[in-house]
């Protein structure tokens, strides 16, 4: 019994951590798009699925979390050498996530989302030098200001409530690929 309680009430959060920062990280998603999307065209709509996640975020969170981790465990580096890398990296990786969800939602849901096509420096309409910037510098804000803060919180997640959320999300993704499909 003790075994099982400690599993599901993990207490050092580390089974769970990466599904965690999915979740907080899209549902922080969410709500930054929202606002934006708000003020800009006073219309909400963040995201495919129906909850309070854009699945975008998470899985950007988790690309960043797996660089740094890459990264920082190379000892024969200096610490600028690994910074300059992981920010070309995340860079990188990002703007690839950028261009492949667009083309995923377009592709499956025929919605576009984000069209970076009146940008200067764009390369077709789901990618563009400025954005990838912007989402370059948040992510190393992201890795050195946020990361050790909400590292404390995500750690102390039980992992009953990481199964919660799972469950949700599934449930919201089969209802979205149902609607979907009845749609068409």
């Amino acid at each position: 019994m003790y075994i099982y309680y400690n599993y599901i009430n993990n207490k050092n959060g580390d089974d769970m951590y990466y599904i965690n920062n999915f979740f907080l990280y899209s549902f922080v998603g969410f709500i930054l798009e929202t606002i934006i999307q708000f003020i800009i065209k006073s219309k909400v709509n963040s995201g495919i699925l129906y909850g309070p996640w854009t699945i975008v975020y998470g899985f950007g969170v988790i690309i960043i979390l797996l660089l740094e981790k890459l990264v920082f465990s190379k000892k024969n580096y200096n610490k600028w050498v690994k910074r300059i890398f992981l920010f070309l990296s995340v860079a990188i990786c990002l703007t690839l996530i950028e261009l492949l969800g667009g083309i995923l939602i377009e592709k499956i849901f025929h919605k576009t989302f984000w069209n970076y096509s009146k940008f200067k420096f764009n390369i077709g309409k789901y990618i563009s030098l400025e954005i990838s910037i912007i989402w370059t510098v948040l992510s190393i804000i992201f890795v050195y200001i946020l990361k050790p803060l909400t590292d404390k919180i995500i750690k102390k997640i039980p992992n009953l409530i990481t199964y919660i959320l799972i469950i949700l999300m599934v449930i919201d993704f089969t209802f979205t690929l149902i609607n979907k499909i009845r749609l068409q």
